[in-house]
């Protein structure tokens, strides 16, 4: 049996969110009774991972006001209004901010998302606890964010099996070849790969494009950060990307669904194995 690769704790931003994600989860143990009862009634999810299996490559648009490498964004971003035009433009799924701290969100951001589109959305945050799982599935995501860096390998297979026993799907994000061969091990998951190292928040596109082409053929691979023309989109459709997921540039555009209109309709190559 091969061992387990070596963990350390996050350092630089992710560290220090993921932190804050530790004290968030803390309080929300103390609601756990509402939250059961808000995730037995939240109803139907849409598929996540379904949507992103296109001819093209899908659009992951996301929703948020600022963040630890951009500053702010746009403060006054109206979670609804933003989605919704989103949709229109043709995004294939969203993905939705809920850090309060450093990126603006808040839960209330993801419900004013399902209420106003019928398209799968991902709650982005530091998942770093099983009741932050159960306060996804309460305000209707379809999917939730697990960072490898930001976890243990044990923790990563453990929030996956919490996830899927709430129905949501997870997108594991890696960026080396060992959390890679970790997100593989859960059959069930999307793999995100992010071009921007969370810790110094560099930007290396060469991560992308070398870990994608490693994902099989039956996975949903997406490639993250750094995707804010169609140019990027092309470039991730050489990778071998399902789907992309575009987050300042749709953020701070003026015509979001003109934006996202921009970016969709390039087609999809499938990956080799």
């Amino acid at each position: 049996m091969q061992a387990k690769p070596s963990w350390s704790p996050p350092t630089g931003p992710l560290g220090r969110l993921s932190a804050a994600a530790e004290v968030r989860a803390a309080a929300l143990v103390a609601r756990r009774a509402e939250l059961e009862s808000l995730a037995a009634t939240a109803g139907a999810r849409p598929s996540f991972a379904a949507a992103l299996r296109r001819a093209d490559i899908a659009v992951i648009a996301e929703l948020k006001r600022r963040s630890p490498s951009k500053g702010v964004i746009d403060a006054t971003l109206d979670a609804g209004a933003r989605t919704s035009a989103y949709a229109r433009g043709g995004a294939s799924a969203l993905s939705v901010l809920t850090e309060p701290g450093e990126f603006g969100g808040s839960p209330d951001d993801l419900r004013a998302a399902r209420e106003a589109t019928s398209l799968p959305v991902l709650k982005k945050d530091f998942h770093v606890h099983p009741i932050q799982l159960l306060e996804a599935a309460g305000l209707g995501a379809s999917a939730v964010l697990l960072i490898a860096r930001a976890l243990t390998p044990s923790q990563i297979g453990g929030l996956a099996e919490e996830a899927t026993a709430l129905g949501l799907e997870v997108l594991v994000e890696v960026r080396s070849d060992d959390e890679l061969e970790l997100a593989l091990e859960i059959d069930y998951a999307v793999i995100g790969v992010n071009s921007r190292n969370l810790e110094t928040l560099e930007i290396d596109p060469t991560v992308t494009d070398r870990l994608i082409a490693a994902v099989p053929p039956h996975r949903v691979a997406v490639a993250e950060s750094g995707v804010s023309t169609r140019s990027d989109v092309e470039r991730a459709a050489a990778a071998g990307a399902d789907a992309v997921l575009v987050g300042s540039a749709l953020s701070g555009s003026s015509d979001p669904a003109a934006a996202v209109a921009g970016l969709v309709g390039v087609a999809r190559r499938q990956r080799e194995r």
